[in-house]
């Protein structure tokens, strides 16, 4: 059995209305067996519901990394409340009594694995591609650049001090045709600049000139990230289309940026593959993305191996928000099998499919401070390279190893050994809640010798860099700051 605690259990849960479900059950006794098979993979009981026969429900840790939950209850939820409260109840040391597995539980853990197998024999076949089909999606998506270029243009046109709400709303309109044109990443980054000329509720009104004057920087820094996508994603679409296996580059996030949706056998077959990896998060936020109209879970994590800072993200598209599990702090550390790394360069997305938690130890956040970097100079040189290309992550997050951290005047400053400073800032990061005014509420220990999760930031009307505090990491916790 892998160590269970709460922290896991709640993970597992597909909202905060399970979790108080589940625990209200143990809470209220509504158990009536515990039991647990003689090799501890597999938890099972019976709770009283609101019919004359209790529910059967069970949790399967066979495969420990992608464990099974099953339920006689019609919930469609997985794991429903009953199987959350079995998992409560073994966190909380009920007495689970050692039975074998009934027979029912064992034919369907021999099936699953049937499945298994069988997909590990699919996956080990040569992919089938219909490169008829491909070319073809290839060659509308070359269209779709040509009316990208064309919006582009005109906005170019109108100047950015003549785009009124009438305007906007009307290129949103026509941004729709990216999206029939299997181009959703540039009608994405299309919507980013037209929701500038937009009010707080996402609703096109005319702005006063004195808000959209503090726009401006951000308009023109679109437009130009717009001609970049035009230009790379035209030159990338035609070395593909002369490609004879119609291959998507893995050397560059070009393919990410013009909406495709990488399938984890992609990335596998790239060799974008780390095995037995061990990761921490180090930080989480949920945020609504109303030009891609979704909510998207990001979580921050360290590779505790190389140090590198990657990124989770779960998209949930306000049509399906109610299908989808949302992703959630997780604060154990997640043991991965097989790591994809997403085609990038400083913060990556990497995905898994399967994991196993383990306690968070000492060791883990020797590692995470040993990770983080003591020339702050080295770094804003990093950074300012990385933010060159039009089409680069403009908010990269790194680790930083500082000697103090405190006030000057009104702005929290962190520094290095060798008094190199960097200004700590929210402005202009609105998908992650505040962070800088958590830092008076923590004790005076935190602000010396200890290393600093930040969000780097570019204000375009200083020509500064600033950063945004994520979490620190004492020697002995991780206190983050967005949850």
């Amino acid at each position: 059995m892998i160590p269970l605690d709460d922290a896991y259990v709640d993970a597992a849960a597909p909202n905060p209305d399970a979790i108080k479900n589940g625990r209200g059950l143990v809470l209220k006794n509504k158990f009536t067996a515990y039991h647990i098979s003689e090799d501890e993979s597999i938890l099972f009981g019976e709770c009283q519901g609101s019919g004359k026969e209790p529910y059967r429900c069970s949790c399967d840790f066979a495969r420990a990394d992608q464990p099974t939950h099953r339920c006689s209850c019609p919930s469609r939820q997985f794991p429903c409340k009953h199987c959350l409260g079995l998992m409560y109840a073994y966190v909380q040391k009920k007495a689970f009594k050692a039975a074998a597995v009934p027979d029912d539980l064992q034919g369907k853990r021999e099936k699953i694995q049937a499945r298994v197998e069988k997909k590990q024999a699919d996956a080990d076949k040569p992919r089938q591609v219909n490169l008829g089909a491909l070319a073809k999606k290839v060659k509308a998506q070359l269209a779709g650049i040509d009316v990208l270029e064309r919006l582009t243009a005109d906005l170019i046109r109108v100047g950015i001090g003549n785009m009124n709400a009438k305007l906007a709303a009307g290129m949103e309109e026509q941004a729709k045709q990216l999206g029939n044109a299997y181009l959703p990443g540039a009608q994405a980054a299309l919507h980013n600049y037209t929701r500038l000329f937009a009010v707080d509720d996402g609703s096109f009104t005319d702005q006063p000139s004195q808000q959209r004057e503090r726009i401006y920087s951000e308009a023109l820094d679109q437009l130009s990230r717009l001609h970049a996508l035009v230009k790379q994603g035209r030159a990338y679409l035609q070395r593909r289309l002369d490609d004879p296996e119609l291959k998507p580059e893995t050397d560059s996030a070009i393919a990410a940026w013009l909406g495709h949706a990488w399938h984890l056998g992609e990335l596998k077959d790239a060799g974008l593959v780390e095995t037995t990896a061990e990761l921490v998060q180090l930080a989480f936020n949920t945020h609504d993305d109303v030009a891609r109209k979704e909510y998207i879970d990001t979580g921050v994590w360290m590779t505790l191996g190389n140090g590198r800072i990657r990124l989770t993200q779960n998209f949930r598209p306000y049509k399906a928000v109610k299908y989808i599990k949302s992703d959630d702090s997780f604060f154990q550390v997640a043991q991965v099998p097989e790591l994809c790394v997403y085609p990038g360069n400083v913060n990556p997305r990497v995905r898994w499919e399967g994991m196993i938690p383990r306690p968070l130890e000492t060791k883990d956040i020797d590692a995470i401070r040993r990770h983080g970097q003591t020339d702050f100079a080295a770094v804003v040189k990093d950074v300012k390279s990385h933010l060159k290309g039009p089409l680069a992550d403009k908010q990269p997050i790194y680790a930083l190893r500082f000697k103090q951290l405190g006030r000057v005047g009104d702005t929290y400053v962190v520094e290095d050994a060798s008094g190199t400073r960097l200004a700590m800032t929210d402005a202009g990061m609105s998908e992650e809640p505040a962070s800088c005014h958590l830092l008076s509420l923590l004790p005076a220990d935190l602000f010396d010798d200890n290393t600093l999760i930040a969000r780097f930031r570019h204000d375009l009307d200083t020509r500064k860099l600033q950063i945004k505090p994520l979490s620190i990491v004492t020697r002995t916790a991780i206190v983050r700051l967005t949850l």
